[in-house]
């Protein structure tokens, strides 16, 4: 069945309004991380970093997730060591701090979760752990997908995961040096087999993968350091991107902007070393199947050498392709790193990065947004700032798909919603998710505005519901073929109407 969401925060499926105001729902944060760094000794004993995804598949929740541990791995075998073999200079410091591998865990709730034994990835003397076996020693962002499409179940689950190919010759052949993505299958997400290295020598470090409207998108950041030139080939701070494939073996040499914040006027303040606002790891998107809804990284950059003044939360942003991103309000912090810290390190004031994935699922009357939160503990994560960093894995909730509600402006007394032109095929079902039903009624308007006789009254409902039906005594078979819009008014009473979404299911 297709179903078409018109949310309130979309002003392309509800752009005609008036004496109606928007309010971006804020969601509640749970205090206490859903996924903490492991033991010491284990893979993820420093940071299990939400540059990941869940799914809930199968009746359970599926995370996928790239951890940091303290001490190399002595059991690398040999391509994976000359990976993790950093000449001098690489680092301003010597680091005990490496990054990877990917790793898996699995919750009944959401809330609590476990990390299987996986028995693949020899990790200092054994293969009991959570951890995923690739050809890549040094990795991140653990994007999943579950392809219900691909006939073959061999590639129902995709990945697209960061690696990076550290720093001999023959590793340089084969992976190149810059880091950038690898794509893999899988039939179960659990053993996984690469099918390519699309960018090779391209820097991608990406924030989500998804499939929208038949493509497959990977939402990344750029900046002028890695190719990106901004108005007037000035160099700009990080941007959003995304990298575009139909069938996820071939992926064209070609990117495309989907997201940016302002950039400086005087070009001399544009690049890595100025201190402004930019959009960190582009677009964490999830397809709402007509839209798209994101979360993108809202960056407070500060000089590379003061890394650890950095700190960053996460904004909202909305799209009818799954590529162009806008901001439902322009500049709103959607969840504030204070909202969502870091657990604190007594005697130290560290900044909170918050990060975004393929983090956002519907599952029952909830809307779920996993993310990231990571303590920026120093430059380059050297030796003695290791002890203080930490990444972990955060959830915040909100009732299904209330993003923002659309209500009367104060002092008025009746307010209008019009829908985008929708073409009907007769046997559809429409629906609202809203409060206050008692004071809405629902009308269908033919092209030229006009009402449609017998399209029109209070809805057989009262309160609230996350899938109120319309229903109309003809039913819409008459309107076959025929564009509509859908019309919701609005009046004042208790409780206040709210609209929050327009359903049309077919």
């Amino acid at each position: 069945m297709e179903k078409l969401s018109y949310f309130s925060i979309d002003d392309v499926s509800l752009p005609y309004r008036h004496n109606v105001f928007l309010t971006i729902t804020k969601p509640d944060i749970r205090k206490e991380g859903v996924l903490k760094p492991g033991p010491a000794g284990s893979t993820d004993d420093m940071g299990a970093c939400f540059y990941g995804t869940v799914l809930h598949d199968g009746g359970k929740y599926r995370m996928w997730y790239y951890a940091c541990h303290q001490g190399k791995n002595p059991d690398y075998p040999p391509k994976m060591m000359q990976q993790v073999a950093k000449p001098p200079g690489y680092y301003e410091g010597e680091t005990d701090f490496f990054q990877g591998p990917l790793c898996y865990a699995e919750s009944e709730d959401g809330i609590k979760w476990t990390k299987p034994d996986l028995s693949q990835y020899l990790f200092k003397g054994t293969v009991h752990n959570n951890a995923l076996l690739l050809p890549h020693a040094i990795v991140s962002g653990a994007s999943v997908i579950k392809d219900e499409e691909d006939p073959d179940p061999k590639r129902r689950y995709k990945m697209v995961y960061q690696y990076f190919p550290d720093q001999s010759d023959p590793v340089i052949e084969e992976f190149g040096t810059s880091p950038t993505v690898a794509t893999a299958v899988s039939p179960d997400g659990i053993v996984w087999t690469v099918t390519g290295m699309p960018f090779i020598n391209q820097f991608v470090e990406h924030c989500s993968f998804m499939k929208h409207d038949g493509k497959y998108i990977i939402h990344y950041h750029v900046m002028g350091d890695w190719g990106h030139m901004s108005e007037g080939g000035a160099q700009s701070g990080r941007t959003g991107v995304a990298r575009i494939s139909t069938d996820f073996d071939f992926w064209p040499d070609v990117w495309v902007d989907t997201f940016a914040l302002a950039e400086p006027q005087d070009h001399k303040l544009r690049g890595m070393k100025t201190e402004y606002d930019q959009v960190h790891l582009g677009v964490g998107a999830a397809s709402m199947g007509n839209v798209s809804i994101g979360i993108y990284g809202l960056w407070h950059n500060a000089d590379f050498d003061t890394f650890s003044k950095i700190s960053c939360d996460l904004g909202i942003v909305i799209s009818n392709d799954g590529i162009h991103f806008r901001e439902p309000v322009k500049g709103y912090v959607y969840i504030h790193r204070n909202e969502s810290p870091s657990p604190d390190v007594p005697g130290f004031k560290i900044n909170t990065n918050l990060c975004q994935g393929n983090g956002i699922l519907n599952v029952g009357n909830q809307t779920l947004v996993y993310h990231g939160r990571w303590r920026n503990a120093g430059e380059h994560y050297e030796s003695e700032t290791n002890n203080l960093f930490s990444s972990e894995v955060a959830l915040a909730t909100l009732p299904l798909d209330r993003w923002g509600s659309i209500s009367l402006i104060p002092g008025k007394d009746r307010g209008v919603v019009y829908s985008c032109l929708t073409e009907l095929g007769g046997n559809e079902r429409i629906s609202l998710n809203a409060d206050g039903l008692q004071n809405m009624e629902v009308c269908l308007l033919d092209e030229n505005f006009r009402q449609i006789p017998g399209y029109c009254g209070a809805l057989n409902a009262a309160g609230s519901s996350f899938d109120a039906p319309v229903v109309w005594k003809n039913g819409l078979s008459g309107l076959r073929g025929k564009k509509v819009y859908i019309q919701v008014s609005m009046k004042r009473g208790e409780p206040e109407p709210k609209l929050y979404a327009i359903y049309v299911k077919r």
